[in-house]
Parts: C-alpha cells; structure tokens; sequence
C-alpha cells in the first residue's frame, strides 16, 4: 500500500502569511484622491526580483520542440497550421466519448476534425489512424503530427510545437492543450505524419 503526504511538493508557505488579517470591506464606498500630476522627473526603474514563492513562466522559446506553429506568411498558409488552429479553437469545448464535433469531441474525433479541416480525411478511430500516414521519431515530431498513447493506441492527440498537444483528454474533461508528457513518458507510443 502506498501513501502520499497532503500537499507534498507544493511551494512552501509561511505561517505568517496564512494568519495575516483580512481588510474589512466598508460598507460606505470610499472616493480616493487623485493623485497630482507627474513632474517632468521620471521615475527610477528597479530591477524585478522573483521570490522562491512564485513560479516565473517558462519563456517561449521558437524552434526548441517542434518550432512555432506560424509560418513566416501572415494567416495559416500550411495545412500543420490549419490543423492546430482548427484544434486550438475547439480548446473549452467538453469531451464526448464518440463524439466527431462541432460541439463536442472525442480524441480522434477532434483529431479527424483538425485534419479535415486542412483538406485530409483521417480515419474515425485512433487505431486506425496510426495507420493513416508516416511514422515519424518523436524527435522528428513537427507542429500538427499525431501522437499517440497507450499500448493499445487507444489515445491520440495533435502536436502543437514547443513539447506541447492539444487533445480531447476523456469524457468529462474538456479540451486542452498540454505538455505532451500529461501521462507519463512511458505512455507515449509514436508520432504519425497524416499523408
């Protein structure tokens, strides 16, 4: 039997800040006074400093997994970008086992969409379409590949650059898009170019 610990690996924090009192709302609205206009000094600049307590964002870097999903053309001109703009827009929408949209999605029905909409007709089911291009390394991966999970194939999702997919993860949940690792590396099974 394994056990875990509530909240182990969360950022850590103080006491004080959890027993730090709560400002009372007035019930009165308050008017405030409008501060004077600035002098022609300027303000100095100060060097923003991140505290161990937050987490900066990772910054974007183009080309690092998979590159940027735009082309240099303004608009989505190639059928990888037609492919990931289609599925980005479906991003909030539920996930529906058996469902091939408009509404709701299922995983390879959101993939067949995506795809369909960039002028290439997948197969219905997640098995069938690993079979419905090239195989690719997943260190050849490119921005609107499939990948696909599980031993039995069972899960496929878009590649959407920079170690990211966008999938419809399963009933009850909602379209996202996420770090290709979302399961666990082991899940991951292989990668297809659709033809």
């Amino acid at each position: 039997m394994t056990t875990a610990t509530y909240g182990a690996g969360l950022p850590s924090i103080p006491a004080s800040a959890l027993a730090a009192p709560v400002a009372e709302v007035p019930a009165e609205p308050v008017t405030a006074a409008v501060p004077a206009a600035p002098t022609g000094a300027a303000a100095p600049t100060e060097p923003v400093t991140v505290t161990a307590s937050e987490t900066p964002s990772t910054p974007f870097t183009p080309g690092a997994y998979g590159g940027s999903w735009l082309s240099p053309e303004a608009g989505h001109s190639t059928q990888a970008e037609r492919v990931v703009a289609f599925a980005r827009a479906q991003i909030g929408r539920p996930c529906v086992w058996g469902a091939v949209g408009p509404g709701s999605y299922d995983a390879p029905g959101l993939t067949q969409a995506a795809w369909k909409a960039a002028g290439v007709m997948l197969p219905r089911t997640a098995q069938a379409q690993w079979g419905a291009g090239v195989q690719v390394s997943l260190v050849d991966v490119q921005v609107g590949d499939l990948v696909f999970f599980h031993d039995d194939l069972g899960h496929v999702g878009i590649w959407s650059g920079d170690g990211m997919v966008i999938h419809a993860p399963g009933p009850g949940a909602f379209i996202r898009e996420e770090s290709v690792f979302f399961a666990g590396e082991s899940t991951i099974k292989g990668a297809v170019r659709p033809a």
